[in-house]
């Protein structure tokens, strides 16, 4: 009989968090199935709200550890001192083998663990954080919190037992910047649940009524902005988009941003805000709503690193059978759009950009139905997103 196999899985965010949800969550059941009886995995979240409000997840033998979290400064110094310490003990008296972490922040006390207790390390979604930071301008080369990052991106690099990025290219990057060759390199995409995104979320009539755009030319866009996202420069295309397509234009923006952001960002930009719809809604019901849209946008700000980034959106984007905009040489998604004829380009966030990207999208949209863009491409999603990919890649770092 196989022995059981324990893991702890380490995360930088809260367990409400999208990025645990959409980019973690599915990845940690999935891994899950690979291992052999009575194996436990262990979930790290740092949450603002108190840990007994969380979910129960030992349906997938998935158990929780969330920590209070605290930003940066002395009191998350000590967050993190505090969470190091408990999860040693916790690395001892659960038999931990594996230490699995996604993206490098979490990595960080992930090589700290790996190195104490000499657990096999994995890093997950592996790509460049501390140079984006930098590109977007959150922080400065020269900053304490970039050099640090870096180096803990080297050292994470060289420790790993496997590392598993969003594209190849980050295998390049690799040797470039961190001056390291590894054998055990993975390619795992982010990955789309196929059935939860799919036509049957396409144009509600209920819910188009409901939000007042029946008969509209709806652009969604789910997401943040500002940081590696673009703030007014979205706004802009939406201007131009108005004034292309009149009134019949609308913009559906799915964020936890304010009214009072969105409305300040768009009158900078000089757009008509009754020509915006802006929600929060859950992820569960996040297919409906971007299933009222025509078109999409993917507004990632163009930064060297995100050429090895691969963004969540656009595969929901794709599974729902929507054509995107988006910027310049984002992961492989930009030339996997221009390749397959599925949205535009915007190669310069001008007002000459932004209308050509718009006149592009216009000529699709005006050739195809919806349920004929949807036939074109859903398949992309179903190529290039699907978690059969990410099954795959699991079965072999986890196989007994």
């Amino acid at each position: 009989m196989i022995p059981a196999h324990n893991i702890l899985v380490l995360t930088y965010w809260s367990f409400n968090d999208a990025l645990i949800q959409t980019y973690t969550l599915p990845y940690v059941k999935l891994i899950a199935r690979q291992l052999p009886p009575g194996s436990r995995i262990f979930l790290l979240t740092l949450d603002r709200k108190p840990a007994e409000q969380l979910p129960d997840l030992s349906e997938w033998n998935i158990e929780l550890v969330s920590v209070p979290y605290q930003s940066f400064g002395i009191r998350g110094l000590f967050m993190w001192l505090k969470t190091l310490f408990g999860l040693l003990r916790l690395i001892r008296k659960q038999k931990i083998q594996t230490l699995h972490a996604w993206c490098t922040p979490a990595g960080m006390i992930g090589y700290l663990l790996s190195r104490l207790t000499g657990k096999r390390l994995i890093i997950d979604s592996y790509e460049p954080h501390a140079e984006t930071m930098v590109e977007n301008g959150t922080w400065k080369r020269s900053s304490m919190a970039f050099k640090l990052l870096f180096r803990f991106e080297k050292w994470q690099t060289k420790r790993a037992a496997f590392l598993i990025a969003g594209t190849e290219g980050m295998r390049d990057y690799m040797s470039r910047k961190y001056e390291q060759e590894k054998a055990n390199f993975f390619v795992k995409p982010a990955c789309v649940d196929l059935d939860l995104f799919s036509e049957a979320h396409l144009k509600n009539p209920a819910m188009l009524s409901e939000l007042g755009l029946t008969g509209k030319i709806v652009c969604v866009y789910a997401g943040k902005f500002g940081g590696i996202y673009l703030d007014k420069e979205v706004f802009e295309f939406a201007k131009a988009a108005r004034d292309f397509w009149g009134e019949q234009f609308h913009l559906l923006v799915l964020s936890g941003h304010t009214e009072a952001e969105m409305l300040a960002l768009s009158g900078k930009a000089g757009f008509d805000p009754s020509a915006l719809t802006a929600l929060f809604v859950p992820h569960a019901e996040v297919p409906a709503y971007l299933g009222l849209g025509d078109f999409a946008l993917t507004p990632v700000k163009s930064v060297p690193t995100k050429r090895y980034c691969t963004p969540i959106k656009d595969g929901e984007y794709w599974a729902l059978g929507l054509p995107v905009v988006i910027t310049p040489n984002i992961s492989d998604d930009s030339e996997i759009i221009v390749r397959n004829g599925i949205g535009s380009v915007i190669e310069e966030l001008t007002p000459s950009g932004y209308m050509q990207a718009i006149r592009e999208t216009n000529r699709l949209l005006k050739s195809n139905t919806r349920a004929e863009l949807y036939a074109k491409i859903r398949p992309v999603a179903e190529r290039y997103r699907n978690f059969s990919i990410a099954e795959k890649v699991y079965q072999q770092i986890y196989k007994y």
